[in-house]
C-alpha cells in the first residue's frame, strides 16, 4: 500500500471516528423529528438533505479554515465552546419546555426561505453541528503539517471524512419519521424529552469546559 494512499486512510479514519461520537446524529434524529413534526414526510426529507449539505460544509471549513477564521476575529476556541455552550443550553431548555413533541402539519407548507433558515438554525448549528464538534475539527486541522504534500494527503483525507459523517447524518434524519411511527406518541414523547435534557447537558459540558480554560489564563485565579 503506497504510503500517501495509507495517510488518507488513516486521516479519514481520524475525522469519521473523533467527530462522529460528538455530531452524534443517532442521538440528534428524535431532535430533529421533533423540531420538524408540523413538516410532511416530503418536506422533512428535504430539510434533512439541507442539514446534511450544512453539515459537511461546516466540519470541511472548520477542519480547513478554522484557525484561520478564528485568528483573523482574535477569538480562542475556549470562547466559541462558551458562546456556543450557551446556545446549545438554549435549545435544549426550549425543547425540554415545549408543551407537545408532535404537531399537526399545517395547511400551507414553510416556504423555501423558512426552510432553508431551520435547516441552518437551529437544525444544523447547534443541535448538529455543534461548538464541541467545532472544536474538535479544528484541533484535527491545527495538527495538519502545513507543506504541499500534506495539503493534497489530508485535504482528502478530509473531504472524504466529511462526506462520511454528512451521509451518516443524512441517513439518520431521512428516516427518523419511521422512530415516530414505531414507538408511538407517547414513546416518541419519552424519548425527545430524554434527548433533549442530554443536549442540554452537552451544553452544559461544553460551556464549562470554555469557562473552566479561561479561568485557568486568569492570574489572580493561578496566583491561588
Amino acid at each position: 500500500m503506497p504510503a500517501e494512499f495509507r495517510q488518507i486512510v488513516e486521516g479519514t479514519l481520524l475525522v469519521f471516528a473523533a467527530l462522529l461520537p460528538i455530531v452524534n446524529p443517532f442521538g440528534g434524529a428524535p431532535v430533529f423529528l421533533a423540531m420538524t413534526a408540523d413538516c410532511t414526510p416530503e418536506l422533512r426529507a428535504t430539510i434533512a438533505k439541507r442539514i446534511a449539505l450544512n453539515a459537511f460544509l461546516l466540519l470541511l471549513a472548520s477542519v480547513s479554515i478554522g484557525t484561520y477564521v478564528l485568528d483573523f476575529f482574535g477569538l480562542s476556541v475556549s470562547v466559541v465552546q462558551v458562546a456556543g455552550g450557551i446556545v446549545v443550553c438554549a435549545a435544549g431548555w426550549e425543547l425540554l419546555r415545549a408543551e407537545s413533541v408532535t404537531r399537526e402539519p399545517p395547511t400551507s407548507p414553510p416556504g423555501a426561505a423558512e426552510i432553508a433558515s431551520r435547516a441552518f438554525y437551529p437544525l444544523t448549528l447547534p443541535i448538529t453541528v455543534g461548538p464541541g464538534t467545532i472544536s474538535v475539527a479544528i484541533t484535527i486541522g491545527a495538527n495538519h503539517p502545513r507543506n504541499v504534500q500534506a495539503l493534497l494527503v489530508n485535504g482528502t483525507a478530509d473531504l472524504i471524512g466529511a462526506t462520511m459523517i454528512a451521509a451518516t447524518v443524512f441517513i439518520c434524519y431521512r428516516y427518523a419519521d419511521r422512530v415516530l411511527r414505531l414507538l408511538g406518541e407517547t414513546g416518541t414523547s419519552v424519548l425527545v424529552r430524554l434527548s433533549a435534557f442530554i443536549l442540554f447537558c452537552i451544553g452544559v459540558q461544553i460551556f464549562w469546559n470554555g469557562a473552566t480554560a479561561l479561568l485557568g489564563t486568569v492570574p489572580a485565579l493561578n496566583a491561588h
